[in-house]
């Protein structure tokens, strides 16, 4: 479990960062307001796949 979950996060990571991108390129955002938006987003989902890893781990012992 502990080398699935590393490749399931950056899997993750990426398809939010795409969603992201298509969203900043759809509402034609400036560099700056992109890049905080980006920051906050992989923030959350960092945040989320942490406290998840954590849940499973305490699952499994």
């Amino acid at each position: 479990m502990t080398f699935l979950f590393p490749v399931y996060a950056v899997f993750i990571l990426l398809i939010f960062n795409s969603l992201t991108q298509q969203f900043c390129t759809k509402m034609e955002m400036k560099d700056a307001k992109q890049s905080s938006v980006f920051r906050v987003i992989n923030i959350m989902i960092l945040v989320l796949l942490i406290s998840s890893y954590v849940k499973v781990m305490n699952q499994i012992t």
